[in-house]
């Protein structure tokens, strides 16, 4: 296969970062049609190989995916321009939001106008799921591993990276050459030499504005980016595994914002295109407002944005070249598949989540040790289900594309607070 040029690489992982609602789920699936449907730039091997991979990773593994994606296309070009379009077009949203919560406070035209987005995506991750779930779940162990993975985490909590260290365990323990297929090795691989060098290279890009800030003297920049570059590195699971850490340390042990001002930073980046994480953006900006006013917030938000996301460009760069390897060996390949099957159940226990809360307005944890989220069915929001069905019908049955399908129904939530009494 002929490498796309940058030019066209561009153009399709601008549309990809533009339209990349709904969180990992949807924003999987839009990377598959773009890269391995419409195209062929990735085949399906590659493609489940790198989002396992990146399942492995801290940080937000849509984002990383799509990095991998473009270093396999064009090197480390192509990464950059991958991960970056991924993550600005929702931070250059998620900064307007902010600005606007700051001086007006809650947004119920904005909030109306995204109900027909989410109702949107609850169908498109679901495609999603039953999507990822014909190409990879090919072995009955692999669906238990995905039904059992699902469980887990929706009926138990169970820690995401326990959940996947078992089904690697599985893999490593239980290994069967037969229905494991390994990637073509890449001709990507470097050396340990060249490894240590890109990993000083972008560690110096990490630290060098927290050492900048510190040295200046600006206490709360710095303050910032040693908190999320923690956060970086322990975020393994998604941006759903660490909003319970990172909401107890921004409100409760920094003050930065209030618990409500805290959901709705959640709610904001929910309706953002982009990777959920741009909620820290959000926790940053609040914290250089509520301190000295709009010019603070803007380097917190900055710096936030810089200590989330350089790290994911040191993982992807520096790991990627020899997991592309290490891919081609047999047992761990069996490992990687069984931990393809356990993201089937990730994914899906995420998909659903997002479906309870778009469709109803209370959801409630059971207490105990059997712990699954249970909606509360008089809160049930009748006009995001009718949304959703719309958006279904326009999607499925009348095959409109999915950008055309968004802008409809984010016209349609809109002009609802008009049509009420």
């Amino acid at each position: 296969m002929t490498a796309p040029s940058l030019g066209e690489l561009t153009r399709v992982f601008t549309r990809i970062g533009l339209f990349s609602f709904g969180g990992p789920a949807a924003q999987i699936a839009v990377m598959h049609k773009e890269l391995v449907e419409d195209r062929p730039w990735l085949d399906e091997s590659q493609f489940l190989s790198a989002l396992s991979f990146c399942m492995l990773l801290p940080g937000p593994e849509a984002m990383q995916l799509c990095t991998y994606a473009g270093w396999r296309l064009r090197g480390v070009h192509g990464g950059l321009i991958a991960g970056l379009l991924f993550v600005l077009p929702g931070a250059a949203v998620m900064l307007a939001l902010a600005f606007a919560y700051a001086l007006w406070g809650q947004l119920p035209v904005v909030e109306a106008l995204f109900l027909g987005v989410q109702a949107t995506v609850v169908i498109v991750v679901a495609q999603a799921v039953l999507r990822l779930a014909r190409k990879t779940l090919n072995r009955t162990d692999h669906w238990l591993i995905a039904l059992a993975s699902f469980m887990a985490l929706y009926a138990f909590d169970a820690p995401f990276p326990l959940v996947i260290l078992i089904a690697a365990a599985y893999g490593l323990l239980f290994h069967a050459s037969r229905g494991v297929e390994a990637p073509p090795v890449s001709d990507h691989r470097t050396s340990l030499r060249q490894t240590i060098s890109r990993a000083a290279v972008w560690l110096a890009l990490w630290f060098t504005p927290i050492l900048v800030a510190y040295a200046s003297g600006a206490a709360i920049l710095t303050k910032i980016g040693l908190f999320f570059s923690k956060l970086a590195v322990v975020s393994f699971g998604g941006a759903y595994a660490v909003l319970a850490y990172m909401a107890q340390e921004a409100v409760t042990n920094h003050g930065w914002l209030t618990p409500e001002q805290m959901l709705d930073g959640l709610g904001l980046a929910e309706t953002t295109p982009g990777p959920l994480i741009l909620v820290t953006e959000f926790v940053g900006f609040m914290a250089g407002y509520t301190l000295s006013g709009p010019g603070l917030a803007l380097a917190a938000a900055a710096m936030t944005l810089w200590a989330t996301f350089i790290p994911c460009f040191l993982w992807i760069f520096v790991a990627a070249p020899h997991v592309e390897w290490l891919t081609t060996r047999p047992r761990l390949t069996s490992a990687l598949a069984a931990i393809t099957a356990a993201v089937v159940g990730v994914i899906a226990n995420l998909s659903l989540w997002f479906a309870l809360h778009v469709f109803f307005d209370k959801v409630a944890r059971a207490d105990g040790a059997f712990t699954p989220s249970l909606p509360v069915l008089s809160s049930v929001n009748i006009v995001a289900v009718v949304l959703a069905g719309v958006a279904g019908f326009l999607l499925l049955r009348l095959r409109v594309s999915l950008p055309l399908t968004l802008a409809a129904m984010a016209t349609v939530g809109a002009c609802l607070p008009m049509l009420s009494p």
